[in-house]
């Protein structure tokens, strides 16, 4: 019987599609995500699930539109009911750590949600984003600040733990959740110096040494596998949680940014490496989502689907080589979180505070509410649905916009008005995926 593959998942926070050296940024630094996509899969056309955070993190972990679990948007957990990526893979042999900004729920010890109860055996994780200096808690114990680079620190928790399970006759599984580069920006001195002669505001220069400074990071667990003799076996698979945020644009080729559902909110970076399997470097426009990251490492890992309604599906075929476009459209919803405010907690307050602090930001408590009854109509908040070439969108004022994303990304020329077939066609399938996930929100696929 075959070895399961080793899983490395590198996760960044607010890294814009565009930035980096590879899509031909005048200033970014990136040789090292330059080299994993001349060298590895990248994916030209891969999807956040959500256009903030912690959403989609959930669609990582669980295959699920995050919607499905209350988990709408930054600071709303996910549900201890959901089934974790990280726990299927325990349960099936796997060593699992994570490591950096968790954000699905609180990380203390008690905490229902903490990466322990997720199925991480390990754990040095932040309720949210960290910068230089980070304050970290090991295993949900009182944090304490670890001196130095913040992407630097995971990357070295990553290696200490292959080093400590190594004997271990185990693959294991590791996320690492960088804190870059969300804001506030605080590049190191080093890194701002590649940037001194660029004539942008201070703040971006600061932003783009963090990425560079996370680049160098995934650059030195990148070679230690190699030099493990770790590599070939290892799926190395690397990408951002949402879009450029509005202070972070520079050049974005994009309509909108973080928050929104244009492509400049949810298209983000994608590369994997995986030698077993992918033996020649490819450049990929298959429509990609993270919803797909479960279903896939499962597929790739030998155990079986969850018994629960995915959105994501497994990419292993496309992986292979094999041709063909995506059998099913992705959809996408920035849901009306107002009229859930002040609803009945699902899960006990007392146990969803932070205990990692960030940045003075307000914000140091997650919600996730009951929604007792399923909306039929009138679901709220702006949605989209995009097939292999259309991408609709259904705006909370009664605006409805289509682009045709092939010929333009950008998102400039709206064909509703043009095209009322393709919208005829693409908004019952949205509504009746918005129902569905309705039904989930209710709990009913807990039962």
């Amino acid at each position: 019987m075959a070895r399961k593959p080793n899983i490395i998942l590198l996760l960044s926070d607010d890294h814009g599609w565009d930035e980096a050296g590879f899509y031909g940024h005048p200033y970014l630094r990136t040789p090292v995500l330059d080299e994993m996509a001349e060298s590895g899969l990248r994916f030209d056309r891969f999807y956040a699930a959500a256009p903030v955070c912690s959403p989609t993190r959930c669609s990582l972990m669980t295959g699920r539109h995050p919607n499905r679990s209350g988990c709408f948007s930054y600071n709303y957990s996910t549900r201890p009911e959901e089934i974790m990526l990280s726990r299927l893979l325990k349960e099936h042999g796997y060593n699992t750590a994570h490591f950096g900004k968790w954000h699905l729920g609180a990380v203390k010890a008690g905490s229902p949600l903490n990466p322990g109860a997720a199925g991480f055996d390990e754990w040095l994780s932040s309720d949210n984003f960290f910068e230089c200096n980070p304050v970290l808690s090991r295993r949900g114990e009182e944090p304490r600040v670890f001196y130095g680079e913040g992407s630097a620190i995971v990357v070295e928790e990553a290696i200490k733990y292959i080093d400590k399970v190594a004997g271990e006759d185990k693959p294991f599984f590791i996320f690492v959740c960088f804190g870059s580069p969300h804001a506030p920006y605080n590049a190191e001195d080093e890194d701002l110096a590649l940037y001194a002669d660029a004539e942008v505001k201070n703040e971006l220069k600061h932003r783009w040494g963090e990425i560079t400074a996370m680049d160098r990071a995934i650059g030195r667990l990148r070679r230690y596998l190699a030099d493990k003799g770790l590599k070939e076996d290892t799926i190395f698979w690397y990408m951002s949680d949402n879009g450029v945020p509005r202070d972070g644009v520079y050049a974005n080729p994009f309509k909108g940014c973080k928050g929104q559902l244009y492509e400049g909110g949810i298209r983000v970076i994608s590369l994997l490496e995986y030698p077993r399997l992918i033996t020649a470097p490819r450049i990929s426009t298959y429509l990609s989502v993270t919803s797909d990251v479960m279903p896939t490492i499962l597929e790739l890992a030998g155990i079986p689907q969850p018994p629960r309604i995915l959105d994501g599906l497994s990419l292993v075929p496309h992986l292979k080589g094999e041709t063909g476009e995506r059998p099913e459209p992705v959809c996408f919803w920035n849901y009306d979180r107002q009229a859930e405010s002040g609803g009945q907690p699902w899960i006990d307050p007392a146990l969803q505070g932070y205990i990692t602090p960030t940045g003075g930001w307000r914000i140091r408590q997650f919600v996730n509410y009951v929604h007792p009854v399923a909306k039929t109509a009138d679901f709220g908040g702006t949605a989209a649905i995009m097939d292999n070439r259309y991408k609709l969108l259904v705006h909370p004022d009664g605006k409805v916009e289509l682009f045709d994303i092939l010929i333009d990304p950008a998102e400039t020329r709206n064909l509703a008005g043009r095209m009322p077939r393709v919208v005829a066609a693409l908004r019952p399938r949205l509504e009746e995926w918005q129902a569905s996930v309705e039904r989930s929100l209710t709990g009913a696929d807990y039962q």
